[in-house]
């Protein structure tokens, strides 16, 4: 009699269980990783080319750094990645609504594609998080025969 063995997926945490196959989540996949990878090269262009505090570059092109560190996590699938690169992504948008705000148009203009680059990275997450909670959300219970 052959032993069946169960489902090594099904006992994975949810944080690294593999994203569903649906054009929905795969697209926003994407999006988010390719906004994620505008991000990073917007702030090094930004900092050390076309508008930087001083000539010649400034100490703020660190500011890419804390972004290179959910790329990973967005290519593995894992969800816990997803949720905080939404809130990550928050301070960036600020940075850009105070530098639109305040700085000369070559900045300017950086820093209102920085704001256009957040708020697509922040959509990208929250549509692949939802889509990814309604793939693995329980079937509603039948009522109860009183």
């Amino acid at each position: 009699m052959p032993v069946s063995t169960p489902d090594p997926a099904a006992n994975l945490p949810e944080l690294v269980t593999p994203a569903p196959a649906g054009a929905a989540a795969q697209y926003s996949r994407w999006l988010a990783v390719a906004a994620l990878l505008g991000l990073v090269v917007l702030c090094l262009a930004w900092e050390l080319w076309l508008a930087p505090l001083r000539p010649g570059g400034s100490w703020l092109v660190l500011k890419a750094l804390p972004l290179c560190l959910p790329l990973a996590g967005l290519l593995k699938h894992r969800m816990y990645t997803y949720r905080w690169l939404s809130l990550l992504v928050w301070l960036y948008f600020v940075e850009g609504v105070v530098r639109a705000w305040g700085d000369a148009a070559p900045s300017r203009w950086c820093a209102l594609a920085e704001i256009a680059l957040c708020l697509l990275l922040f959509a990208a997450c929250v549509v692949h998080i939802r889509g990814r909670q309604r793939a693995v959300a329980p079937a509603p219970k039948p009522a109860a025969a009183s």
